[in-house]
């Protein structure tokens, strides 16, 4: 098991068949924190009350999981979402030992600050036009069923790696590309002002780590297309990572030093 300072997860969507809980009772089992930050929609209660509920074995042991690190000690930070939003009617309080934040700001081992948040109130469609979210939900859902089946078709087909329908619309739709980078942008605004060193967000299910307007920008991304998380090393670099979808623990991660000129050519 890997020491980390910190673990920074979002959009896990606990209650529905997309949620990839095995994949992160994998990451879980890998890395061990003093911090866990769990950064929105964690559990569906949207895709529940429309769907229905889908609780697996492993979703229990998720979180079991989380329960059992924060009664030793991890301190565990909940900033509910939108599909959990119920829950933000109890910020301020705690269940047992997880406290509850609409937002947070975390200071690194290095010094720097960075505010946590959803990011939910910066989506104009979220918040202003929510039977369209709640359309555009039903979409996603159908292309992520979509990409189950063809990861399955792949793997019986033998075909090698992993290709992912919904990243690839991410990344070719120009509406998506235009929209998830009017997100980035209005995050970025909205958090300057208050002088901290950046952000840690999730929401738009787009995995992230860039310059923004001279500020740091992360997202989570999700574990139902993704699985990936963000990491804070005991020395305060933070990195993204890009859980194996191959080979049960496998991984890659990027740190902001490692790839400062990605960085700079994704933001262009």
């Amino acid at each position: 098991m890997t020491e980390v300072r910190s673990i920074f997860l979002s959009d896990i969507h606990l209650g529905t068949r997309a949620c990839q809980s095995q994949r992160l009772l994998e990451f879980l089992k890998e890395y061990e924190s003093e911090y866990l930050f769990l950064v929105g929609d964690i559990i569906d209660f949207w895709a529940m009350a429309r769907r229905g509920v889908y609780w697996s074995a492993d979703m229990n042991t998720v979180v079991q999981k989380v329960l059992k690190r924060a009664r030793h000690g991890c301190k565990v930070i909940f900033v509910p979402g939108n599909h959990d939003e119920a829950l933000r009617e109890y910020v301020g309080s705690s269940f047992g030992d997880i406290r509850i934040f609409h937002d947070y700001v975390h200071t690194t081992a290095d010094g720097k600050r960075y505010m946590l948040l959803h990011g939910d109130e910066y989506d104009v469609v979220t918040k202003y036009h929510k039977w369209l979210a709640i359309l555009g939900d039903h979409a996603y859902a159908f292309v992520v069923r979509m990409n189950m089946m063809l990861s399955w078709m792949r793997r019986h087909l033998g075909i090698p790696g992993y290709w992912s329908l919904a990243g690839y619309a991410k990344r070719k739709v120009k509406g998506a590309v235009s929209f998830i980078s009017d997100f980035e942008e209005s995050v970025v605004r909205n958090i300057k002002a208050q002088g901290l060193d950046g952000v840690i967000c999730g929401h738009i299910h787009a995995a992230a780590m860039r310059q923004v307007d001279g500020m740091t920008y992360f997202n989570c991304g999700d574990w139902v297309d993704s699985c990936t998380a963000i990491l804070e090393h005991t020395d305060g670099r933070l990195e993204l990572v890009e859980w194996g979808a191959l080979a049960p623990g496998s991984m890659q991660g990027r740190s902001p030093v490692e790839d400062d000129e990605e960085v700079q050519h994704e933001a262009a």
